[in-house]
């Protein structure tokens, strides 16, 4: 159930956007990059943040902010603000309380675009990040701290390594060190699992996936729980606790309370760096996620078919799918996941590369597209394509095998994308 009380079934369709009487049932594009007012004082008070409304879409859009509100009671957390990408939206979650000097711890085992932020782009910006191994024990990762440690990052599901995130034990080390857990929740969406429930602090992200569903915009989102309190940790965060000389001296924990993080991303990140969604693709956003409650157990229920099958398969070396009774993240995602998990199942053939770039072009009814978790199968080799940028030690460490096809499986019927893959690997 959502904080106010509805199903998440419910809210998929009637969440975000509540019209009054007279106004469009369907959620408005609000295709403008400005807002007209009749007076300069009003227009003043806007950009004071004495007063809640819209003065430039940069910073603020009617169609954006439904959606984000969506997503928001989706997660269960008390703010949100949409991104132009999932990338996007790591990126500013970080920075909004990262500065030069500073350090981020993250699981290894996560989006191949996502290491090389953080240990690439972060670096150049003099903020240090230390991978460590999502399966080591809270001893171990409590060695990763260091003074400097702002933040702990993980996904929920690691993409494409499928490693299931233990978010209460991560959240538990962070919390000791007195810094926010972050995490991903792309793959699992609030559908499957809401990271909050079990002590994370911030969610994001790329709602060009699932949430979209359809492969036609790609978006992002943080979503902040309300829940760290920044201020007990002020001497940590003073970009959240101390007056912003860039913003008329807000403090914006105590003028926004709970908000405070998703206020400064907006104030600050936005004004800056302005990577914020158009409309348009906010209000197809929204269309996916009406039906995101019906295309995410689809997903679900195909993928294990086909995990099951690629199982018995002699040609198959190996499969990683959390859903499937024997994996090693099984009883991980039962535990936060009961529902389902995803629908992306990762494999290796026993032919290795070679084999993989075979039977990926034999496939008729799956695409090989740059693409994941839409209502379309489709199949990469993250090696040759989406971390082709890692080097052979990090894509191990990544949990990335050389070998391994990721396969998103899609809501088509589970018998014909059974049947391609058959005929793909006897070809």
């Amino acid at each position: 159930m959502s904080q106010n009380g509805r199903s998440r079934d419910t809210v998929c369709i009637q969440g975000g956007w509540q019209p009054k009487s007279g106004q469009a049932r369907v959620l408005p594009i609000f295709q403008s990059t400005t807002f007209k007012y009749d007076d300069s004082d009003q227009m003043g008070r806007l950009f004071d943040l004495e007063d809640e409304g819209y003065f430039y879409t940069r910073l603020a859009n009617p169609t954006n902010d439904a959606v984000a509100s969506k997503i928001c009671e989706l997660e269960g957390g008390v703010a949100a603000i949409l991104t132009s990408s999932g990338q996007a939206a790591n990126f500013y979650a970080l920075l909004n309380i990262c500065e030069k000097g500073d350090h981020v711890i993250s699981s290894a085992t996560i989006y191949g675009g996502s290491t090389n932020l953080f240990t690439v782009t972060l670096k150049k910006m003099g903020i240090e990040s230390t991978l460590v191994d999502p399966d080591a024990s809270e001893e171990e990762l409590e060695k990763a701290f260091k003074p400097n440690t702002k933040a702990v990052f993980g996904e929920t599901i690691g993409n494409p390594s499928l490693v299931v995130l233990d978010i209460e034990k991560f959240a538990e080390v962070a919390h000791r060190h007195r810094v926010p857990l972050i995490v991903d929740n792309t793959f699992a969406t609030p559908i499957n699992c809401r990271p909050f429930e079990w002590g994370a602090d911030i969610v994001t992200h790329s709602t060009t996936k699932y949430m979209d569903g359809h492969a036609t915009s790609v978006g992002g989102c943080i979503v902040d729980s309300g829940n760290f309190d920044w201020k007990a940790h002020g001497d940590r965060y003073p970009g959240l606790t101390t007056p912003d000389e860039s913003y008329h001296g807000i403090v914006y924990t105590e003028k926004f309370g709970k908000k405070a993080y998703i206020t400064k991303a907006t104030a600050q990140l936005m004004r800056d760096l302005g990577s914020i969604p158009s409309p348009m693709n906010s209000f197809l956003l929204n269309l996916g996620l009406e039906t995101l409650h019906l295309r995410v157990p689809r997903h679900c229920e195909n993928a294990l078919k086909v995990a099951r099958y690629l199982s018995t398969r002699e040609d198959v070396a190996w499969i990683k799918y959390p859903g499937l009774k024997g994996d090693k993240y099984h009883d991980l995602a039962k535990k936060y996941m009961p529902d389902g998990t995803c629908g992306v199942i990762s494999f290796g053939l026993k032919g290795g590369r070679e084999a993989a770039v075979k039977f990926m072009d034999g496939l008729k009814l799956a695409a090989i597209v740059t693409h994941v978790a839409d209502a379309r199968t489709s199949v990469l080799h993250p090696a040759s394509h989406t971390h082709r940028q890692l080097t052979d030690e990090q894509l191990v460490e990544a949990g990335v095998d050389p070998s391994m096809i990721r396969l998103s499986v899609g809501i088509e019927s589970p018998e014909d994308i059974v049947e391609d893959i058959r005929q793909a690997l006897e070809r």
